[in-house]
């Protein structure tokens, strides 16, 4: 396995996640009610929260919701019949236990991407090595991705994954973050996890926009997915998580629809940048990546238009823009047209 020097930590005022309003709005002196918030990929048309049962706030959830829960994941996701499916409350702690799980390692993570991957592997011990491509991760214990990645959007083939996973030792892992996968679900390896050295993390929160939630799986048919069903309990969720989650991934109507205005919304978010002179590099269509030598003092200069963006410590070069909502769009047009920035006219 090639070895790189390890990603540097973030400084003091970069900002670690997107969000975190509160912190942007003391450092401008802008109310956080106010900002236009493009820090994060997270669908700003919600699905439409359902009238919730008191009894899902007063009484402990009932194994046979969590069933239904389950079973309406297992049909949205495609995951193969041999395959479990463990309910977590956020795909995040997903990543962060499985570290856990095992024994100290080689972890490759296939980068940039996620930081929280590389912090919990490294957290628990694990030897990690950011690699660039899956064939670097050769004679790794452990291979983390995520796949469409985050920030860039990169797609790796399925069978690219499977062939790098076909390589690991027999006691390995392939750990492939799918948080961005609903977008394409006919590129999820949910309908092929026959082999228990591969398990895929799924976020509910983005695409359908209800991060704070806090809901998320992890899939797969080996002993790790069985030893995190088993730390997570009889009680992983709240009441009104599994109601909301059954229903939403039951909704197949909302799903195809959304997955149009995404797109059609992530063309319309391209067509600005592209007007003031930013060139996308990569993303999804609930992010989209911009490389620019400016990026920072455009993320500043934003910022101080109320309006935040990502930046990232590891990549200086990078702006991420997240989709506005249908009255962000504007804003972000008059913002980026009232910045002067190298090389734009």
């Amino acid at each position: 396995m090639t070895m790189r020097a390890e990603t540097m930590a973030a400084p003091d005022d970069m900002p670690r996640h997107g969000g975190a309003l509160a912190a942007a709005a003391a450092r401008y002196g802008i109310a956080a009610g106010d900002w236009l918030d493009l820090s994060t990929g997270i669908n700003p048309f919600p699905y439409p929260l359902p009238a919730l049962d008191p009894a899902d706030f007063t009484r402990l959830p009932d194994p046979a919701a969590l069933a239904g829960l389950i079973d309406a994941a297992r049909r949205a996701y495609g995951v193969a019949e041999a395959a479990a499916v463990v309910p977590l409350p956020g795909s995040d702690l997903g990543l962060r236990l499985l570290p856990l799980l095992r024994r100290a390692g080689r972890v490759a993570v296939l980068t940039p991407t996620y930081s929280g991957h590389a912090e919990a592997w490294r957290a628990a011990g694990h030897a990690v090595a950011p690699v660039t491509t899956l064939s670097e991760a050769d004679g790794a214990d452990v291979v983390v991705l995520a796949n469409p990645n985050n920030p860039d959007g990169r797609r790796y083939a399925s069978e690219a994954i499977l062939a790098a996973l076909g390589r690991l030792p027999p006691d390995g892992l392939m750990l492939v973050d799918e948080a961005f996968a609903d977008l394409e679900p006919a590129e999820s390896l949910a309908p092929r996890l026959s082999d228990p050295r591969l398990v895929l993390l799924r976020s509910f929160g983005k695409f359908y926009g209800l991060a704070g939630l806090r809901l998320g799986f992890a899939l797969g048919s080996g002993a790790a997915v069985e030893r995190l069903a088993a730390l997570v309990g009889d009680w992983p969720l709240s009441g009104p998580a599994i109601s909301v989650g059954t229903r939403a991934l039951s909704d197949r109507d909302w799903q195809a629809a959304t997955r149009l205005r995404l797109a059609a919304m992530r063309a319309r978010l391209d067509a600005i940048l592209e007007r003031h002179g930013l060139a996308v590099a990569g993303g999804t269509d609930l992010f989209r990546l911009v490389r620019s030598a400016e990026a920072r003092a455009l993320h500043e200069a934003l910022a101080r238009q109320g309006i935040w963006t990502r930046i990232f410590a590891d990549l200086p070069g990078a702006i991420r823009f997240g989709l506005p909502p249908e009255d962000g769009f504007d804003r972000l047009d008059r913002a980026l047209a009232a910045i002067r920035t190298p090389g734009r006219s």
